[in-house]
């Protein structure tokens, strides 16, 4: 309650009164006494995340509006994920400018999770996730738009070409997402992989394997954005990791976010060697 009141710039007698308030016309209890401090109720745990949510739509409606006039101002943002930023994003960021050099463009580097959950809560108006054959449907009110079919490709210096080969290998593994896709993955050829490092920078990836510190797995928008000259891909015959642009709520999208969108579709069907 006092680090609200301070925030908000308000007495902490003033907070508690509105919250009395607010709790009266609910019903409902939204704060309750733990030890020497406060926590939300189920109630008060409800209402702040939805509260979150109307804030950043509100905040959403207010960039929307700024751009329907034509997209000569306004914004639009992205959320997205490391591979997807530095390889797939900055071709579609100069596809809209080029066509909409008044529209600015805003961007989140995170995971999926984050990235839906930035969508739904109004504080970016695409989150660009991938998604595997076994992942979880999104939640409702989330519309996906398939962008590109990613491969995946085992790394090492040489040596044997399937992850079966490298059962007594030290193996290096990615975000938690793409960790437990490598385990499943790995369990399905029969072993348990070693994981002898953990990082999500896929740079660090393809250095830790030039050094000859173990073999992993990439995505192909990871080689697309950087190659190291001394490591050997080789394509895997696993299922493929689709791409898709998320937006929210009932269709058509705003111009802003539509035009976002078109540029994505854009860079994604582009050649990469091109």
């Amino acid at each position: 309650m006092t680090a609200a009141a301070k925030e908000l710039r308000y007495t902490q007698p003033a907070i508690s009164h509105q919250l009395s308030r607010l709790e009266a016309q609910l019903g409902a209890g939204l704060v309750q006494r733990a030890g020497r401090g406060i926590r939300l109720t189920p109630a008060g745990r409800l209402l702040a995340d939805r509260a979150a949510e109307i804030i950043g739509r509100v905040d959403a409606a207010t960039a929307e509006l700024s751009a329907l006039v034509g997209l000569s101002t306004g914004r639009v943002r992205l959320a997205g994920f490391g591979s997807l930023m530095s390889s797939l994003v900055p071709q579609a960021a100069t596809i809209l400018a080029r066509r909409h050099p008044g529209l600015e463009l805003g961007l989140a580097d995170t995971h999926p999770e984050e990235a839906l959950h930035q969508l739904r809560t109004g504080q970016v108006e695409v989150a660009v996730i991938f998604r595997y054959d076994d992942t979880a449907p999104e939640d409702d009110g989330i519309r996906l738009t398939h962008l590109l079919d990613d491969p995946l490709y085992l790394l090492t210096t040489g040596g044997g070409t399937t992850l079966a080969d490298h059962a007594r290998s030290p193996w290096i593994a990615g975000c938690e997402r793409c960790r437990s896709h490598l385990l499943e993955m790995c369990e399905r050829a029969g072993f348990t992989p070693r994981l002898a490092y953990t990082t999500d920078d896929m740079v660090v990836m393809q250095s830790l394997v030039a050094a000859g510190m173990g073999v992993t797995t990439i995505p192909g928008l990871a080689l697309r954005a950087h190659r190291q000259p001394a490591i050997t891909a080789t394509p895997l015959p696993v299922p493929l990791r689709r791409i898709h642009a998320a937006t929210y709520g009932e269709p058509p999208d705003p111009p802003a976010t539509a035009a976002l969108v078109a540029a994505l579709i854009e860079a994604a069907s582009a050649d990469p060697a091109g």
